[in-house]
């Protein structure tokens, strides 16, 4: 996963005094920097040369320890999320005895505790140590998932929803932090995209998983239910993996046990390019303005919102919605799990393509295009024609490419660490409304083949269209403002300005990725 960096030279001082014609609002920043200039100080003003060598090096032993554990967490999070569609079929109704709407509102409800702890554990990924506190909610999610095995109403099944959704809050923003902290901006896009792409592969092992339990107990019989055996299973896999993520994935560079400690400053070195340094624990009242005020803000939290109505319809029905194409129950479970492949296939490519051509966002579109005209023929194309419909469904799951080109961007496009959090949590935000809104337009009256909840899905994915355009536009728009800005002969940079916690907005020297 090594790309080309040229080497790169860190001086450990701020020199004001160089630049006496800096704006003072940016000289005020140096008595509060970032993490990384802290611990260039210790250096006494010797600089640190990093070759091309030495980075595609670090770059390898830093691939190896962190998108692994990353991968496999974030596709037990994609997982664990959908375990109750797979259980839906599996006897939950039943054993629940949930009525009407009931089951509706379990899926929103996960996206209801996602949603009240969303700004919360973004504050806390600020606050606390990044690495121990995303690996704790991982260990917690785990065993509550474990939990629902226990349960017998809907009460009880509301409660465990709720609180799984609290725990998972930290997953995606700390993966946006830690991927930012580590990679520089030409290696963030397809990092996200590799890591996300394990929603895919926790679409196919929760399919196999599923059909395994399912024709296992119904030829062997089994004293637990069926569906009681998946929550324990997929709860148990993630109490592990997160065990493992907190021994391997470290707070930051300082702190990295699989460094050597001359190679943790040269793997801060590395990331100097991204004018964005590796942390500030400091809450910052300005950037939070900031980001409210910029309309990138809100653009993203738009985006996720409206995209993400499909999402959380698609999520929590997709093994109903295979039935009503003409499939057994059994039959719905494995599959499904071809539209993770399809989901993986879409994102790695994706990310390619972004990496080679430096246009994330535009080759985002095609897999929002794809889903739109998957969509389109389950509704246009006859109900005889089931083979047709499944493979509509597979297409859409190519939809998560533009959610993830955005995810990149907060992590490569929002600077100041305070504004990043803001902006991450606004974004996910957006998300769990979006997923709270999407069970339910599949309304029990229009079962089993939900057309006014599929042409909802049609519309939301042409508006998302219309956004990322939109935001693909600006950015473009505001790189050449801040070229301008660079270009006019009074215009003095402070030394180390990358490492004082600035916002992207306040940094002209920090351009946009598209």
């Amino acid at each position: 996963m090594a790309e080309d960096e040229k080497a790169v030279g860190v001086s450990s001082a701020v020199d004001v005094e160089k630049t006496p014609h800096v704006d003072p609002t940016l000289e005020k920043h140096a008595h509060d920097a970032d993490d990384a200039l802290k611990a260039f100080d210790e250096l006494h003003g010797e600089t640190i040369e990093l070759d091309e060598a030495t980075n595609h090096r670090l770059l390898r032993i830093i691939d190896w320890h962190m998108m692994p554990i990353m991968c496999f967490v974030y596709g037990m999070n994609f997982l664990d999320k959908t375990t109750m569609s797979y259980a839906s079929i599996m006897g939950l109704k039943q054993d629940l005895h949930l009525e009407g709407d009931q089951y509706q509102w379990l899926g929103s409800l996960f996206y209801f505790g996602y949603l009240a702890w969303e700004y919360p554990t973004n504050r806390l990924l600020q606050r606390l140590p990044l690495g121990k506190y995303s690996g704790a909610c991982v260990v917690t999610w785990g065993a509550i998932l474990c939990c629902f095995a226990a349960v017998k109403s809907f009460s009880g099944a509301v409660a465990i929803r709720f609180f799984l959704g609290v725990f998972e809050a930290a997953v995606t923003p700390g993966f946006a932090l830690i991927t930012s902290q580590w990679y520089t901006k030409q290696e963030q896009g397809a990092r996200v995209n590799i890591w996300f792409s394990f929603n895919g592969v926790g679409q196919i092992l929760g399919g196999v998983i599923a059909y395994g339990i399912a024709v296992g107990t119904a030829k062997y019989g089994s004293s637990i239910a069926p569906w009681k055996i998946i929550f324990l299973v997929t709860g148990l896999l993630t109490v592990a993996l997160g065990v493992i993520f907190l021994w391997v994935v470290p707070d930051n560079q300082l702190n990295a046990r699989w460094l050597k400690k001359e190679d943790r400053l040269l793997a801060i070195a590395r990331v100097r390019s991204n004018q964005q340094g590796i942390g500030n624990k400091h809450f910052k009242m300005y950037q939070v303005k900031e980001a409210l005020m910029d309309p990138m803000t809100w653009a993203f939290f738009f985006y996720a919102l409206i995209a993400d109505i499909p999402n959380g319809g698609i999520t929590n029905f997709f093994s109903q919605l295979i039935t009503s194409f003409g499939f057994t129950a059994q039959e719905s479970l494995i599959l499904g799990v071809p539209g993770g492949a399809v989901e993986v296939i879409a994102l790695l490519l994706n990310g390619y393509m972004g990496y080679i051509t430096n246009q994330r966002l535009l080759c985002s579109l095609g897999g929002l295009v794809t889903a739109m005209v998957g969509v389109i023929l389950i509704v246009a194309l006859p109900e005889s024609n089931n083979v047709g419909r499944l493979i509509g469904y597979y297409m859409t799951q190519a939809s998560p490419t533009t959610f993830v080109a955005l995810l990149s961007m907060i992590s490569s496009n929002v600077a100041g660490y305070t504004k990043k959090t803001t902006v991450a949590a606004l974004y996910l935000i957006g998300y769990c409304v979006g997923n709270i809104i999407g069970p339910q337009t599949f309304r029990p009256k229009d079962a089993p083949h939900y057309v006014p909840a599929v042409i909802t899905i049609i519309v939301c994915f042409g508006v998302s269209l219309c956004i990322m355009v939109f935001i693909w536009w600006w950015y473009r728009k505001e790189n050449a403002r801040k070229l301008e800005i660079q270009a006019r002969p009074d215009y003095v940079r402070l030394e180390n300005q990358e490492w004082l916690d600035l916002t992207d907005r306040e940094n002209p020297d920090f351009m946009y990725a598209v």
